[in-house]
């Protein structure tokens, strides 16, 4: 199963946790610290002579607090001739044999035993594990150098080393091998240049004493050999230290080790990049020296080959709040986030009031707004369990069905073709209409993945073929279109896509991945037609199959056409019509035997593997998910069933992980993984048990979403209040407070409306259809594109944006339709003047039905204030009603 956050990271962050548990403890002087020397690896085996490993050593405290000591430490005892000791605290391999040597520093000593395997001589360096991972450590052969399309200065290299076969080629044979000097191998180009002797724009890159020379040099004097058929692969990455807390202006060096497929167990830190994914909170040098800048939480992703990790680093705050802030839980929920926000010593703000509650859950819930009736009641209910009875509403209310069908089409990109469209929008309403019905009878969203996923037949009996008509196109083959990339990123949340011209630059998957999950839709093929001619099918059969099938329709409309033919001819003797009768009969044998070689081509055609061509390699590849297991299918089969056994599978984090993920960010607005749609394992989330913990919740309810939902709309996370405290004010990522967002598009559209009371109109809809009900994202409305409704293009989330800018505030309190709307002879202005008439009821009735709540005892003086003679007062309503539309707490939920 694909796990983007691996079982070693989750152990880790387990560990960070339990660690400043303690450490807090030790803060407030209930444990007692005792330092000790930790090394690691305590236990080092070098594979054969000349094999090096250095070393890490930390001064380690009860509280898990780790300090790095490592240029401080000093290496003693008898090295008894097995290993020298060389530079930056390591070991270098000279005979076979054992020996334990002590560490030291200020007194403290720990033992490291170390052992050679054996005294073989060292390896010639390999071009797949030394000399590209040079390449690709100094940036060689990145985007903004050689690595890029056309390449640099008359030498390019494959991106990242994804084509290891090309580069040999470029490096020793283009242009005669000029960059190679096989007679003085350190005068080599490839050698010269980075060292700064010759003019290079990559500018120096390293010293004479680089590791990087010395081994380009011995390959080149190896004789520059190439890639070696099965040469043990790296299966796995090791990490030094474990993780710690930290405090700002901390240093910590990291160790990499690389273990092999035959055992080996190598030192690759000089090899490895390093990345921190946040860089406000550490930053970390090319060598892996970390630097702890400023409290918080932050991975630094650890890249060597095609192979990921993380290392989590906790920096909590100096602020020592009261325990009694995190006592509070509702649920696991809160239990995981109050532990999280502890644990770094965040403040958590209050919980927020009732109407702020009530307007909240109903926006994000049912995306409109409370009616100032229902504001009332709910306030004036005494029910202690009422927020609980309020959520239970809304989830079964039919705006839920409205506005949940809105956010499950943005991920099936239910809309129109950009060219040649062959569905309509007939077709796209067809699609709304299906998934409707799914929300509206709860359906699980495994099922429902399954049914969009195994679609097939004709767009109007099964409206869920929408999906490949717009994934796929009009590309014949599936491995061309976008429908790999739609699948994975909208189902799984993962990124595939930059896979499919060389391999991932963030995760382990390759070039091969991309084009193994590509051969799922290998059998995936339309019968196109135009709307008004018919309705177009998925046929499952290759493209192969599938021309084979028109060659065998159009060859037995020739065979009924040549059969009426001879049925036409007279019966008689005469000579020319017995020519003509034995012409036509041999043309039928002629092509009936065509049509039984056709058969035979398709029934082989079917018989055959599914594949698809990887263009680098020519290479057919089978169906293999991402996780890279063993798959099975059945000749003639589905691969699709496979696919969504495996995808829906419990054990696939990523097909929970991603749907909880996009329903935490609707609701709290922050996903625990950002991007929403990017889970990986060198971007895990910011809070893994609460991560895990509502995958299970899913899993365990049969993936029934409003159960997720209403968790979370339970929780006390979810019902704090917007407003923070000292201490919380600049935290974006662990939900010490609600975080403020402004209205999707199409909700703050509904919202304007029924404030007003105005409904829109919307081309080729009735008058009074609310924007989070319109089936097609392509419908012509100024507002829903000025204000970043999706145009679902693609599968990422962020087609959709909730970014505030200069024209949609100029749109507010500027444009025409604003203003028309309020000043309109129906507007609800002017019935509530007209029902209303007294000052006091008709601002709180403005305010109820923009904000939610009642104006405050000051804004209610200071409007009544500002109202003028009672023969003006519908301008300064007008002007009131209009403020209030352009203030932020009407066009944020908060």
């Amino acid at each position: 199963m694909i796990r983007p956050v691996y079982e070693r990271a989750n152990v880790r962050r387990t560990a960070v946790a339990i660690a400043a548990l303690v450490f807090g403890l030790m803060a407030a002087g209930m444990l007692s610290a005792e330092t000790r020397l930790v090394v690691y690896p305590s236990e080092i085996t070098l594979p054969r002579l000349s094999a090096t490993q250095h070393l890490l050593v930390s001064k380690v405290d009860d509280a898990g607090r780790s300090v790095d000591v490592t240029r401080a430490a000093k290496i003693t005892g008898d090295t008894q001739g097995i290993v020298s000791l060389g530079t930056e605290l390591s070991v270098v391999a000279t005979a076979a044999g054992e020996t334990k040597l002590m560490v030291e520093v200020d007194g403290l000593i720990a033992p490291v035993v170390v052992k050679v395997a054996t005294a073989d001589a060292p390896l010639v360096p390999s071009f797949r594990h030394d000399i590209q991972p040079i390449l690709t450590r100094f940036g060689c052969n990145q985007g903004a150098c050689h690595g890029k399309l056309a390449g640099q200065n008359g030498f390019k290299l494959s991106l990242r080393g994804y084509a290891s076969e090309w580069d040999h080629d470029w490096i020793t044979r283009e242009f005669f091998g000029r960059r190679i000097d096989r007679a003085a191998p350190a005068q080599s180009l490839l050698v010269q240049k980075p060292l700064g002797r010759i003019p290079h724009g990559g500018g120096k890159l390293w010293s004479e004493n680089d590791p990087s020379v010395q081994t380009l040099v011995r390959w080149i004097e190896a004789g520059t050999p190439a890639l070696v058929e099965n040469e043990p692969a790296c299966v796995k990455l090791e990490v030094f230290p474990p993780p710690s807390i930290y405090q700002p202006g901390d240093e910590q060096q990291l160790m990499v080790r690389a273990h092999y497929e035959n055992g080996d167990v190598r030192d690759v830190t000089w090899l490895t990049q390093f990345f921190s994914n946040d860089l406000s909170v550490a930053e970390v040098s090319p060598g892996g020296l970390v630097k702890m800048l400023r409290s918080g939480e932050t991975v630094v992703r650890i890249h060597f080959q095609n192979h990921v990790e993380v290392m989590p680093l906790t920096i909590p705050f100096s602020a020592s709040p009261a325990p009694e802030q995190y006592a509070q839980r509702h649920s696991p929920v809160d239990e995981h986030v109050m532990n999280k926000l502890s644990s770094l010593r965040i403040p958590v703000s209050p919980p927020c009031d009732d109407v702020t509650f009530l307007r909240r859950a109903m926006l994000d819930t049912i995306g409109t707004l409370p009616t100032p009736e229902e504001v009332l009641a709910f306030t004036a209910d005494t029910d202690p369990s009422k927020r609980q009875k309020l959520v239970d509403s809304l989830l079964n209310r039919p705006e839920f069905v409205d506005f949940w069908t809105l956010q499950l089409c943005d991920i099936l990109q239910n809309r129109r073709e950009r060219d040649h469209d062959v569905r309509g929008t007939k077709g796209v309403r067809s699609l709304h209409a299906w998934v409707r019905e799914q929300v509206a009878k709860n359906r699980p969203w495994n099922e429902m993945a399954a049914d969009v996923l195994t679609a097939k037949g004709d767009v109007i009996t099964t409206p869920q073929v929408g999906y490949y008509i717009v994934t796929v196109g009009e590309f014949r083959r599936a491995e061309e279109s976008e429908v790999v990339s739609s699948v994975a990123q909208g189902f799984l949340g993962t990124r595939v896509g930059c896979a499919k011209c060389h391999n991932h630059p963030l995760e382990k998957y390759t070039q091969d991945d991309y084009y193994h999950f590509a051969a799922f839709f290998g059998r995936v093929s339309f019968d196109r037609q135009d709307s008004m001619q018919g309705p177009t099918n998925l046929l499952l059969v290759s493209e192969e199959t599938h021309q084979i099938n028109r060659e065998i329709n159009d060859q037995n409309n020739q065979i009924a056409a040549t059969q009426k033919e001879l049925a036409a001819l007279p019966q008689n003797d005469d000579e020319a019509v017995k020519n003509s009768r034995k012409g036509l009969e041999e043309q039928l044998a002629q092509k009936q035997q065509r049509l039984m070689e056709l058969e035979k081509r398709r029934n082989m055609s079917i018989e055959r593997a599914v594949t698809v061509r990887q263009p680098r390699t020519n290479q057919q590849l089978a169906p293999q998910p991402l996780d890279r297991a063993t798959t099975e299918i059945a000749p003639g089969s589905d691969p699709r069933e496979s696919l969504v056994k495996w995808m829906t599978d419990p054990q696939n984090e990523n097909f929970s992980g991603n749907i909880v993920n996009r329903l935490w960010k609707h609701f709290l607005g922050v996903g625990l993984v950002e991007p929403v749609d990017d889970l990986r394992a060198s971007n895990p989330p910011s809070n893994r048990p609460l991560w895990d913990h509502l995958r299970s919740e899913l899993i365990a309810s049969n993936y029934n979403l409003k159960h997720v939902m209403r968790l979370i709309l339970l929780s006390r996370t979810y019902q704090l209040s917007s407003a923070t405290v000292a201490g919380n004010e600049l935290e974006t990522r662990f939900y010490s407070h609600y975080y403020a967002r402004r209205l999707p598009a199409e909700v703050l559209l509904d919202a304007i409306t029924s404030s007003t009371g105005q409904p829109d109109s919307f081309p080729g809809y009735p008058v009074g259809i609310r924007a989070v009900q319109l089936p097609d994202p392509g419908v012509a409305s100024y507002f829903l594109s000025l204000f970043g409704r999706s145009n679902r293009v693609t599968a990422c989330a962020c087609e959709r944006s909730g970014d505030v800018t200069l024209p949609q505030l100029l749109h507010l309190q500027c444009g025409d339709e604003l203003t028309a709307k309020l000043a309109h002879a129906d507007a609800n202005l002017a019935k509530w003047m007209k029902d209303s008439p007294e000052p006091e009821a008709l601002v709180e009735k403005l305010f109820l039905a923009t904000l939610s709540r009642k104006p405050t005892d000051e804004e209610l003086k200071q409007v009544l204030a500002e109202l003028g003679p009672e023969d003006q007062r519908h301008e300064a309503y007008k002007d009131l009603f209009w403020a209030l539309l352009n203030a932020k707490e009407f066009a944020f939920n908060h």
